[in-house]
């Protein structure tokens, strides 16, 4: 009695094996969030679906690098100027008359 697994008899050949680091898609949606640099970004994540799971960092690498360069942009952009007090500081009122 052989314990090898039996070779096919009908000419088919066997199911290739599960390979882990294979493509697959995903399918994780992604929402539009308005501002087109940041949708950008996140739509290059799709790359990530057609490659194997070790070229997956380098794309993650690239989106991070991106979003954080959106968010250091919005920390770099002026804002509105600060309006001034609306009343000047009476300095009579808190000194003391001799």
């Amino acid at each position: 009695m052989s314990e090898s697994v039996p070779e096919p008899q009908d000419g088919t050949e066997a199911a290739p094996a599960y390979d882990p680091a294979a493509p697959a898609p995903l399918n994780v949606p992604r929402t539009p969030t308005g501002n087109a640099e940041v949708d950008a970004r996140l739509a290059r994540l799709g790359d990530a679906d057609h490659l194997a799971t070790d070229g997956h960092v380098e794309v993650y690498e690239d989106v991070h690098r991106g979003l954080r360069d959106a968010l250091t942009a919005l920390d770099a952009r002026p804002g509105p100027p600060v309006p001034p007090p609306p009343y000047p500081a009476s300095r009579t009122s808190h000194q003391s008359r001799s």
